[in-house]
């Protein structure tokens, strides 16, 4: 009697086996109970799959009725090609609903000089359709209480002589501040370079350009804000707009024709042209980034748009602070939030969008709620139909009362007049 390393097993008779043909017969039999209880195991084993790495996950798509789908995708393609692909547009379209394309289409060159064709990876400069990301990325950052809405810019601009700002007034367009795209282009020390967002913070130091308003009193739509935006992510991140934007915003979402051209890009990128197809020379104002400067694709933004269908990348209540009115002095349809337009139509129906103009680019973006409906155009030749044409097809879907608009307002082209006024040498 013994013990073993699996306890006492004296309990238990030996039996010696002499005989040597038995002793085979056993030795093979557990031999075969052996195998057979590895092989029972094996097939049991439960595979351990590694923790998930992702960041985020889109919203799954749903499956569009048949009919339903075929519907839209015949009043669009009949509608589209009539009103804009038939009228001199060279760029990229793509609408979807519940994150589900309907209709999709590349027309044109993203160079109309070398006759390159667009394709869905053509990343077009988006302008102030762009202000949505970064000020969905300042209100990421309020989520995390590294910043607060009602913090003040000198809070990361100590000094700046503008008092009574907050990063809110800043987000919709209530801070009175001048717009740089007014004010640096008179400043002639300039017109040879390439300004930055650090020139436009120096010369509000340095110059002191008089308000337009005070803060708080009324909504006026200024570039320089979001410039400010820009810059205070940096400030509180420690990285470059662009670097944080890739890495908390474009990478995250997988959106990987994404990204913030800086000055160092302009031979690479995507150029753009008047309507008449001559080239868009770029200029002294093409380095500021957060009013401007992201480039883009539609597919990408549909990845955006799906994104704030979820809890993954802002919440539910900070993204609907975003979409509230934040200017009332008058009523009217039109509204601003948090780095959003909106149409608040009496019906109950609302929009919320953003489009952009710079120089020949041309950028339609639009979320129609009720739906779930994305509506994106882009287009690197200048073609004011696309902001008339992209609020018409909101009406394939719902009942939206489109009786015009101010392409001015929404494609954002006092940045586009003033570089006119610029290259008049005014």
């Amino acid at each position: 009697m013994g013990n073993s390393r699996f306890g006492s097993i004296s309990a238990y008779p030996i039996f010696e086996i002499n005989d040597s043909p038995l002793k085979t017969i056993l030795s093979i039999f557990a031999l075969l109970v052996t195998c057979y209880s590895c092989n029972d195991a094996s097939s049991k084993v439960v595979v351990v799959v590694p923790e998930d790495s992702l960041q985020y996950y889109p919203s799954t798509p749903k499956e569009i009725d048949r009919q339903q789908f075929r519907k839209y995708h015949r009043e669009l393609t009949s509608f589209l090609e009539s009103k804009l692909l038939n009228h001199g547009f060279n760029g990229s379209i793509l609408i979807a609903k519940d994150g589900a394309v309907i209709y999709e289409k590349y027309a044109g060159y993203a160079d109309l000089r070398k006759k390159d064709p667009i394709t869905d990876s053509t990343s077009l400069h988006i302008a102030s359709t762009g202000k949505t990301m970064t000020a969905m990325a300042v209100l990421k950052m309020v989520e995390e209480r590294k910043i607060s809405l009602d913090d003040s810019i000198q809070r990361f601009f100590p000094g700046l002589d503008y008092p009574g700002i907050t990063v809110r007034m800043l987000l919709n367009h209530r801070s009175g501040l001048p717009n740089y795209l007014y004010f640096m282009s008179e400043a002639k020390e300039y017109r040879d370079s390439c300004i930055n967002n650090e020139v436009v913070l120096q010369y509000l130091y340095n110059k002191k350009p008089n308000r337009s308003y005070a803060p708080d009193r009324r909504f006026n739509y200024c570039n320089t804000n979001y410039v400010l935006l820009a810059l205070i992510i940096e400030r509180v991140s420690g990285q470059s707009f662009g670097t944080y934007m890739k890495q908390h915003l474009f990478e995250p979402l997988r959106m990987q024709d994404t990204y913030v051209a800086g000055i160092s890009d302009l031979d690479s990128l995507c150029p753009s042209f008047q309507h008449n197809g001559t080239y868009w020379a770029n200029d002294m104002m093409e380095g500021t980034a957060g009013d401007k400067n992201i480039y883009s694709t539609p597919r990408d933004l549909l990845k955006w748009d799906q994104a704030l269908y979820t809890n993954h990348f802002i919440s539910q209540a900070m993204l609907d602070s975003a979409f509230q009115p934040n200017s009332n002095e008058r009523p009217s349809l039109h509204n601003y939030g948090l780095g959003w337009r909106m149409l608040n139509f009496p019906n109950g129906k609302k929009v919320v969008y953003h489009f952009g103009r710079w120089h020949g680019f041309n950028a339609a973006f639009a979320r129609l709620l009720d739906e779930k409906v994305t509506v994106i155009i882009l287009g690197n030749k200048y073609n004011s139909n696309i902001y008339r044409v992209a609020r018409k097809v909101y009406d394939i879907f719902g009942d939206y009362d489109q009786n015009g608009g101010n392409d001015e307002e929404e494609g954002g082209n006092d940045a586009v007049n003033h570089m006119l006024a610029i290259k008049a040498g005014k």
